[in-house]
């Protein structure tokens, strides 16, 4: 982290991603140009920004390879058009198996390098009344925690359900940042989203920045949105209810030392508990 740094623009996008790819990425590049004009450094993209079939299982015919395919080639270009790290919500990645791919997360620097890659670990269950989700029927979870460094300090990457487990963000260490790009369904993120993303802001004293799908989609599917950002003391920065759009906040290095100061909760964790 530059000893200099202060403060450094962060924005979440918030999409209606449809069943075509195409129109979804054209989507994507037009907010990413928005945030990046209005002073954004580093964008995240949420949880299937790309593509929301009619059926889980239509994701895998958009499914690619490490290192190639146009899902890739448009998050490279697009950082390195704007200047900007982007995190590039997940996409679906090819997997050992034909039948189910990775829900993967993308991280391209302002080069346009990628320089992280995670695959979500926890995959989404749920079964009330008529909505009904099982990741695991097309989705291979990971395995492992991710991290990058950021000009501000470490950025620690998780997905959507990945939120409701508090140890996966313990496990990240001592972030500045944790982003978490999701596509929470209407019931879910109604209930639990807020409270969640504050929980983990709170007790890592550390920003965080979800952004998320947030409406009625073209497959009938509607997801809660409320892209936000939260400051290590739990208080929303910024926040979108619902709609295509841009939300947008610093991450206050300064704000992230006074809480520590005030309030060392995290350096008085125990481990082990």
């Amino acid at each position: 982290m530059s000893e200099h740094l202060t403060a450094f623009k962060v924005a979440a996008l918030q999409m209606v991603s449809t069943p075509d790819c195409e129109r979804n990425l054209a989507d994507a590049g037009h907010l990413i140009a928005e945030a990046a004009r209005d002073g954004a450094k580093l964008v995240l993209l949420p949880e299937y920004f790309c593509f929301m079939g009619f059926k889980d299982s239509d994701k895998l015919s958009i499914r690619e390879m490490p290192g190639d395919g146009p899902i890739q080639q448009f998050l490279a270009d697009a950082a390195r058009e704007h200047r900007v790290w982007i995190i590039g919500g997940t996409l679906p990645m090819a997997s050992p198996e034909p039948d189910r791919v990775l829900n993967t997360t993308l991280v391209f620097d302002p080069t346009g390098a990628q320089v992280a890659r995670y695959d979500k670990i926890h995959l989404f269950n749920f079964q009330k009344d008529a909505d009904s989700f099982d990741e695991a029927r097309t989705i291979c979870p990971g395995s492992e925690t991710r991290t990058f460094d950021a000009p501000f300090g470490r950025v620690g990457l998780s997905v959507c359900y990945d939120l409701r487990f508090p140890e996966l963000y313990r496990k990240l260490g001592d972030c500045a940042l944790m982003v978490v790009p999701s596509a929470f369904t209407y019931t879910t993120g109604k209930a639990h989203w807020e409270t969640l993303l504050k929980a983990r802001a709170v007790e890592n004293q550390c920003y965080v920045l979800a952004a998320a799908q947030g409406g009625k989609h073209e497959n009938g599917r509607r997801t809660w949105g409320h892209s936000m950002l939260i400051d290590p003391w739990g208080e929303i920065v910024a926040v979108k209810d619902e709609g295509a759009g841009v939300v947008a906040g610093d991450i206050d290095i300064q704000r992230i030392a006074n809480v520590r100061q005030s309030l060392p909760a995290y350096r008085h964790r125990v481990i082990g508990f």
